[in-house]
């Protein structure tokens, strides 16, 4: 099975390790990867921050290079929800919609296209700590992947898993609205470091950068020992640490 890496902006500048860990766990399951070079931003900051216009080119650009692919796999769920977006962006377009369309039917987040294209849930993977998941907002409403993560997570020798409080409560991260609202996304993301320290976990799991550098960069700022890595590091361990 080809697949082509929707890596992120994310995952590329700040989270490489991410990607690194999505690449080896897919070529793991048997799928050749590859990595269209010609992929930039999927224009969802400035979408959301009311630029549809101005977006326009970014989205016809990630179009046109993953027209070739059999599968499009990315190991973040907003931004993967972004290329399902395109096909109502692009809906009223001769040319582009049905382009869109076709994407949107070929793009899924990692868990998902393990669970659900590849029908695996053990990938085999071990990691020894006691460790909470964050469902992230346009993963879990927007997407509609909620099964995938659990799934897999629940098969990983050595993980003791706890259900984060509250866990469908948004992070503060929004994209922009971390940087336009800060100190109500402050006080939103304090009270996730708090339900995570309830769960007395010792490592927070994420499947999307946005959410896991937020969470991560308030815990370190208030001095809190609890690791953040991406789901995807997660499944790629065979280590105990």
């Amino acid at each position: 099975m080809k697949v082509s890496l929707f890596a992120t902006c994310l995952v590329d500048m700040f989270n490489s390790k991410a990607g690194i860990a999505t690449v080896e766990l897919l070529e793991r399951l048997g799928c050749e990867v590859d990595f269209p070079e010609n992929q930039v931003c999927c224009g969802q900051p400035s979408y959301n921050s009311g630029y549809v216009k101005e977006s326009r080119d970014a989205m016809k650009r990630m179009i046109e290079t993953f027209s070739h692919s059999e599968y499009v796999v990315c190991p973040s769920g907003s931004c993967a929800y972004m290329f399902h977006e395109y096909e109502h962006i692009f809906k009223d377009d001769p040319h582009w919609g049905p382009q869109a369309k076709k994407l949107a039917k070929k793009t899924y987040e990692l868990t998902e296209f393990i669970v659900d294209v590849l029908k695996v849930e053990d990938v085999g993977a071990s990691y020894q700590a006691k460790a909470t998941y964050h469902t992230s907002c346009h993963m879990t409403r927007l997407l509609g992947v909620k099964e995938a993560p659990m799934k897999l997570l629940s098969h990983v020798k050595g993980l003791e898993f706890t259900e984060l409080p509250n866990k469908s409560q948004c992070c503060g991260f929004g994209g922009t609205f971390s940087v336009k609202m800060g100190a109500i996304s402050e006080q939103m993301v304090d009270e996730k470091v708090a339900h995570i320290n309830e769960t007395g976990a010792e490592l927070l799991i994420g499947a999307d950068g946005g959410c896991l550098m937020n969470i991560g960069g308030r815990i370190d700022r208030v001095g809190e020992p609890v690791k953040v890595m991406h789901i995807a590091e997660v499944l790629n361990s065979r280590t105990e640490r």
